[in-house]
């Protein structure tokens, strides 16, 4: 494990300066934006990244005990297996006139994966994919209206949430959205409801009888399903003719080979992928019921760069790999010695604080009114001891239980130290910059 932190940022932070007055929002990704971690100090760019360490643009190597791209490198960055893949596909013409083979195998792979499903489409990211599928939904259904539980990404038939309510979004993981561009026309067409919240989706259904084409929601995500919650919804979207569809584009590859709703025994209409199927390379998948997903020739959807073979190929090693070398079992492993290693380190330093999530998908808040500001403190001083660190943890296959010791350590030892600001009262003097923010709003400078 190398650690090379000199505590200079400059040069990341200049880029950055330079960044916002080009692209609007500074980042292509919201969740990449250096306010949400440590305004002003914040790495920002990377030149290099091989397992779990990461070399930013200044020449600071940390140790990435944090988010892993997003989520999105779950087998560490850099993988030799994928990459080799990858580069044998360069190699051989990334695209062509043709269709490249690997579409076919990879779809008979999530099918085999996913035995209740019989059809495949692609795409390459996340937010495109949730809205191909909610265009095959309603043109199977032939209605317009959506209910949905949690965080879908940015296209317009989510957004539309908050064209009724500005704040209808800020119970789905993501306060703040702003619907300015999204049609008007589309008000009222995107209901949201409370995971584990049946009574909430009920009143939708019964509020809008015979115009909901589909539900649309996490399997899993924070909290576990309560009893007979998800087979519920199934009934429901059976007994209304809507087409139950499952985002699974954050849990897909995290605790199982596949969706989560593997294990949580229940089998949606169709089920979307993306992040960590190609770890890291640009890949997603609509997996579905043969009967839904034939709906999608009835309706356009087409595009010249999903049918590039890198995306394509870099999901077959990567889920190769993720079955040959049992990747699931050593996420949990990990996600929860970094439990363990939280509550053992608050408990050892009086901090107030509370763990969350899934073993492969972890979280930790501190208990207390300026818990932004002690997250913050938290960043702050975990980046000047080496590690690229935050309130959550996206385990990967190159984690070991070597690097959560050496974390651990750090951690207890900067828990000590916001443990002293908190009875000195002084931890909001004790960040060399502002606090992190939280959410979406604008950039003005």
């Amino acid at each position: 494990m190398t650690v090379n932190a000199k505590l200079s940022t400059a040069k990341g932070q200049d880029l950055y300066r330079r960044a916002k007055k080009l692209i609007p929002g500074g980042t292509q990704l919201l969740s990449k934006r250096p306010e949400l971690f440590l305004p002003d100090q914040w790495p920002s760019y990377f030149s290099k990244a091989r397992g779990v360490e990461v070399t930013d643009v200044d020449g600071n190597t940390y140790v990435d005990m944090s988010m892993m791209a997003i989520g999105a490198c779950v087998l560490g960055y850099a993988d030799p297996d994928v990459d080799g893949a990858v580069k044998a596909a360069i190699d051989a013409g990334s695209a062509s006139t043709l269709n490249a083979p690997e579409e076919v195998e990879l779809a008979e792979l999530l099918c085999e994966l996913h035995p209740w499903s019989g059809m495949v489409r692609y795409a390459r990211a996340g937010g495109e994919a949730m809205m191909m599928a909610v265009r095959i939904a309603r043109a199977k259904s032939g209605r317009d209206k959506v209910a949905f539980s949690g965080y879908h990404g940015w296209c317009d038939w989510y957004l539309a949430a908050n064209l009724a309510d500005e704040a209808a979004l800020d119970g789905q993981l993501m306060p703040g959205l702003d619907p300015a561009g999204v049609p008007r026309g589309l008000k009222g067409t995107a209901l949201p409801f409370h995971y584990n919240r049946l009574d909430e989706l009920k009143a939708i259904v019964d509020a809008n009888h015979g115009e909901l084409g589909a539900i649309v929601m996490e399997p899993q995500r924070g909290q576990a399903p309560d009893p007979g919650f998800l087979e519920s919804v199934r009934d429901i979207a059976t007994e209304i003719g809507a087409v139950l569809i499952f985002d699974e584009v954050t849990t897909g590859w995290r605790m199982t080979d596949g969706g989560i709703h593997m294990l949580l025994g229940v089998n949606p209409d169709i089920a979307v992928f993306a992040k960590a199927m190609a770890n890291g390379y640009p890949m997603a998948a609509i997996v579905g019921a043969v009967p839904v997903m034939e709906a999608a020739q009835s309706t356009f959807i087409s595009s010249t760069n999903w049918t590039e073979r890198v995306g394509t190929v870099a999901a077959l090693a990567t889920i190769r790999k993720y079955r040959r070398e049992r990747v699931a079992e050593h996420l949990k492993m990990i996600g929860n010695l970094m439990f363990d290693g939280w509550k053992r380190a608050a408990a050892n330093t009086g901090i107030a604080l509370h763990t969350e999530g899934l073993p492969s998908l972890t979280h930790f808040g501190f208990e207390h009114p300026d818990e932004p500001l002690l997250t913050t403190l938290f960043t702050q001083d975990m980046l000047e001891r080496g590690y690229l660190a935050y309130s959550q943890f996206k385990p990967s296959f190159a984690h070991q239980p070597a690097h959560v010791a050496e974390y651990m350590k750090a951690v207890e030892s900067s828990f000590a130290m916001i443990a002293d600001a908190i009875r000195a009262g002084d931890y909001a003097s004790r960040l060399k910059g502002p606090c992190a923010r939280r959410g979406f709003y604008r950039l003005t400078s």
